[in-house]
């Protein structure tokens, strides 16, 4: 099925409004487990820790009431987009109506732009640019809608990402030293309570990848359909609450508000562990596109 043409300028247009939105207005399943730290920290009795989510669910109220920006880093966008199988895209455009779209968002809200050179620093000014944004292209059979998800991925989140080779000798406890080790050397860096991503399995690359995948695109309070892996989630949460690292790094029980964990298999000789985390924000924005270009919010 040959779309609409207009879809590509849909497309754009739309890329530009989830970059916003993702930046202004923090999803609901967010919300729900910012505020259920702080009901575990007023359990706890720990003021100081209940103090800092109040302010971060105010920070959100204001940014409702005021349709400012949560938080000052805008991020490197990040998309997840799903083409439908009967949809006959031409995917170089596509991807290139996101670029445009990054652009337009940039200059015409405005916002921080982020992008630069890796050597030179020199700024592009639009947060877009070589590699930029990103875009993970995914395909759904007997489909014929573009699904797309956007994340805004932040730096002081995004600095604290960890890949090991564990040798399968290692095992589940293993898995679970590493991960522990990685949040305690992360402290209050990625502004707590975070959103901790594991990747495991596959090679090195694709271990990486599932833990920005699970990090930035899973919505708390789900769980992976495999029992083992939901079981791992749980007990890592448990024990990453048990650090005492807390809101912000000042203590309490709510150092994470989800550990999601994707996984893939890998090789007889290897058990890649990767680890990618989201500050509390947990910023994304979802919507659809039909072949005409129509938009459907999420």
């Amino acid at each position: 099925m040959k779309p609409s043409p207009e879809i590509y300028d849909a497309l754009e247009v739309v890329a530009r409004d989830l970059y916003i939105k993702a930046l202004q207005d923090i999803p609901p399943d967010v919300r729900a487990g910012l505020s259920r730290g702080l009901e575990a920290e007023k359990q706890q009795g720990n003021q100081t820790a209940s103090g800092i989510m109040l302010t971060i669910l105010d920070n959100i109220r204001v940014a409702d009431e005021q349709k400012t920006l949560v938080c000052q880093d805008t991020g490197l966008p990040v998309f997840k987009v799903a083409v439908g199988g009967k949809l006959d895209m031409d995917l170089w455009r596509l991807k290139d109506s996101l670029r445009k779209g990054c652009a337009r968002a940039t200059a015409e809200r405005p916002l921080r732009p982020n992008t630069v050179h890796p050597l030179t620093r020199k700024h592009t000014g639009t947060n877009t640019g070589e590699g930029i944004p990103v875009v993970k292209l995914d395909f759904v059979p007997d489909s014929d809608r573009i699904e797309l998800q956007m994340a805004p991925k932040g730096s002081g989140s995004e600095n604290m990402s960890f890949l090991k080779m564990l040798n399968p000798s290692e095992g589940i406890q293993g898995i679970k030293r590493f991960v522990v080790q990685c949040i305690f050397e992360s402290g209050a860096r990625p502004c707590p309570p975070m959103i901790v991503g594991i990747g495991l399995g596959g090679t090195s690359d694709i271990a990486m990848g599932l833990a920005k995948e699970a990090s930035t695109f899973r919505h708390l309070g789900t769980h992976n359909p495999d029992p083992d892996v939901a079981k791992l989630e749980d007990e890592l949460l448990d024990l990453i609450n048990q650090t005492g690292i807390g809101p912000q790094g000042l203590g309490g029980v709510t150092t994470a508000m989800a550990v999601n964990i994707e996984w893939a298999h890998t090789h007889i000789s290897q058990n890649p562990v990767a680890v990618n985390i989201q500050c509390w924000r947990g910023e994304r924005a979802e919507a659809e596109l039909d072949a005409y270009g129509n938009v459907s919010w999420k």
